[in-house]
């Protein structure tokens, strides 16, 4: 899995690393703009043969659910979800889920 994470527009200069040091097992990568500057900070979440997950307005807060995320979509056959619930206050931070 591959977790992506906006510099250009952060308000957290120091998110990358904040999300590298509390998502273990995962790649985390600081990538140029993602075009949600609106919603910043904006994370990408992808594997291989799922659908695509970009979430904005991310904090330091969120990240016992971005850990709960990130168990969800691995164990998910095709990164969706039959119910949006599970994702917490994720649902509300989703800019977009792009298919695989």
């Amino acid at each position: 899995m591959k977790v992506s994470v906006c510099r250009s527009c952060a308000p957290q200069t120091r998110f990358v690393d904040f999300l590298r040091d509390g998502l273990q097992g995962v790649e985390v990568e600081s990538v140029d703009c993602m075009s949600g500057c609106t919603r910043a900070q904006t994370v990408a979440f992808r594997e291989s043969g799922k659908v695509a997950y970009l979430f904005g307005d991310l904090t330091r807060d969120d990240l016992a659910e971005l850990q709960n995320f990130i168990t969800l979509y691995a164990a998910s056959e095709d990164g969706t979800f039959a119910d949006a619930r599970v994702l917490g206050s994720l649902r509300s931070k989703a800019i977009a889920r792009i298919p695989g």
